[in-house]
């Protein structure tokens, strides 16, 4: 029952925390989706996942807004009835979406057909000669 609890506060401060987010980013802010959040087994800390589309220095910056921003966000979700006690939040860059990405596409350049100009490779045991029969 305790890890059902732990799931539906993950569950609720990712939808809080994407929310307020949306409704205040900054215009400077790069493109952040939020992937997660893992709350402590004692409730008083969580790590909140995201990513953002762009370069080092705007996912940089994407953090550093997203800990500015973290005082009006705790203060927010003191309004929350169904949580007792707001857990300090630490914001964590996640390049699972990024890691993804590049496995796709390298299984797409596998699964690429050949260039017009190769010549088929031949198949094997086409060019062996016959077996000798005993």
């Amino acid at each position: 029952m305790w890890q059902r609890r732990i799931e539906r506060v993950n569950e609720l401060l990712l939808r809080e925390i994407s929310n307020f987010v949306l409704e205040n980013q900054p215009p400077d802010m790069g493109f952040v989706t939020f992937t997660g959040v893992s709350v402590t087994e004692d409730l008083e800390q969580a790590r909140v996942y995201f990513s953002v589309m762009g370069t080092d220095a705007e996912k940089a910056r994407s953090l550093d807004l997203l800990n500015a921003m973290r005082t009006d966000l705790t203060r927010r979700m003191r309004r929350l009835e169904s949580l007792k006690r707001i857990p300090e939040l630490h914001f964590e860059f996640d390049a699972t979406p990024e890691r993804a990405a590049r496995v796709h596409e390298i299984i797409e350049h596998l699964h690429a057909p050949p260039p017009a100009s190769a010549a088929p490779a031949p198949k094997p045991g086409k060019d062996r000669p016959p077996r000798k029969k005993t």
